[in-house]
């Protein structure tokens, strides 16, 4: 499987069940998971999102037989609040692990660590910074709450999950490729609705589905 592709999928997708305000991700939004973002040039997902990825011009597939996922993290380690309790920032970080695994094996066989031939995958969920109205620097997490359009009639605020990604393609201590991405997912009622993992599933799966559809394109050229 051709990493570019496999990062372009991993990216945080703007799938948006009910509407998406996400574009690509500015310089000033980097979290510093990355060792280097100096290469990044803007691009297009398979599913056509904006992301921001590098590839190893040198790169040659035929060498890798298998993939390792890293478990997935957070960068930074957020702090929960009363709108994002740790079960959900626990109950993303789970999903997002099981679902790059549950359709990477469509592509690669799953290896249990790094070695010859296999490429490994370091993906974290990462702080999304917005200059939206209202925003608080507590809400500055992983997840934020992004305040949204004012309801017609009510003068309340709906509010949008908003995630970001960062993953990189390392082969041994050699990274092959990177990416940067982020999208949201569906808009919460008002400001004192709670957050569920529920609320993002469908967004991550959009991240691991793209993945797989991009390893079936290489497999088809």
């Amino acid at each position: 499987m051709k990493p570019g592709l496999m990062i372009s999928a991993l990216c945080i997708a703007s799938i948006g069940v009910m509407g998406c305000s996400s574009n690509v991700t500015q310089p000033d939004e980097y979290s510093g998971f990355l060792v280097d973002y100096s290469r990044l040039k803007e691009a297009k997902s398979p599913s056509g999102v904006d992301v921001m990825r590098w590839i190893d011009p040198n790169l040659n597939l035929n060498r890798y037989t298998s993939v390792y996922i890293e478990p997935t993290q957070f960068f930074p380690t957020p702090q929960a609040t009363s709108k994002i309790p740790e079960s959900t920032l626990q109950g993303i970080n789970s999903y997002y692990n099981q679902a790059l695994k549950r359709e990477l094996v469509k592509s690669l066989p799953l290896a249990e660590g790094p070695g010859p031939g296999v490429i490994v995958v370091r993906a974290a969920i990462t702080a999304v910074s917005s200059k939206t109205e209202g925003l608080k620097p507590y809400e500055l997490i992983p997840v934020a709450l992004v305040a949204a359009a004012v309801s017609t009639g009510t003068g309340i605020r709906d509010q949008e999950t908003t995630l970001g990604t960062e993953a990189q393609f390392l082969d041994g201590n050699k990274v092959i490729a990177q990416v940067v991405r982020k999208g949201t997912g569906k808009p919460l009622q008002n400001d004192t609705q709670v957050m569920q993992t529920d609320d993002v599933k469908n967004v991550i799966d959009g991240w691991a589905q793209d993945l797989h559809q991009s390893y079936l394109k290489l497999k088809d050229k």
